[in-house]
């Protein structure tokens, strides 16, 4: 059964591979292996409603079941930012250096519980004929002063999840797949797509 990952993101495709590992009725495919498509601008204000447009726009222009994730890292002391835009944080063409930066900087003067934070991940399940599920969950932790681990991406090496003491940047892979934002709303989804896409 295809399954396609509407992402172009090599780390966030990696993730959502190796966490479905073992579920060998899927053949998964990426956007990467459709070179001609084009996504639809993400004109959501919630990671819901960016990763229900993501999933519903390529499962009809590829007429294959598709999931769709939209995450990022939200900070309630600044007003919970830097949200949606975590990826274009520090600008359209910033990196993720350039965002981790930017937010260390943002949040110099925050101290204690200021420096919580979670991130937060959407993913929908869309067939070609309708959106068939959406959800979203979230891993709680808090920023630190200096970057650490070469693991992972995006914030990923300033995020401290609560009760560990290594970044997400720090963990061995199969350790943050286990307990990420991203395979809590994966799991949710999962059940769904089993039991849906094999009764269609």
């Amino acid at each position: 059964m295809k399954l396609v990952i509407a992402s172009k993101n090599v780390h966030k495709t990696r993730e959502i591979r190796a966490i479905l590992k073992g579920n060998s009725q899927w053949d998964l495919f990426s956007l990467m292996d459709f070179p001609d498509y084009q996504p639809p601008p993400e004109t959501g204000t919630t990671f819901e409603e960016n990763a229900v447009l993501k999933a519903t726009y390529a499962a009809r222009a590829l007429n294959c079941w598709v999931i769709a994730d939209d995450s990022g890292l939200i900070i309630p002391a600044l007003g919970d930012i830097p949200g949606i835009h975590s990826a274009r944080y520090a600008g359209e063409n910033a990196t993720d250096k350039d965002n981790r930066k930017k937010l260390l900087d943002t949040m110099q003067s925050l101290q204690g519980e200021d420096r919580n934070g979670y991130y937060e991940c959407c993913m929908a399940l869309a067939s070609p004929e309708k959106l068939e599920k959406s959800t979203c969950s979230r891993c709680e932790g808090s920023i630190i002063e200096l970057e650490r681990g070469g693991q992972g991406f995006g914030y990923d090496s300033i995020f401290k999840k609560h009760d560990y003491n290594k970044t997400f940047a720090e963990l061995e892979e199969e350790v943050k797949n286990r307990i990420s934002h991203r395979r809590k709303a994966l799991d949710k989804i999962l059940f769904h797509l089993e039991n849906s896409v094999f009764s269609h």
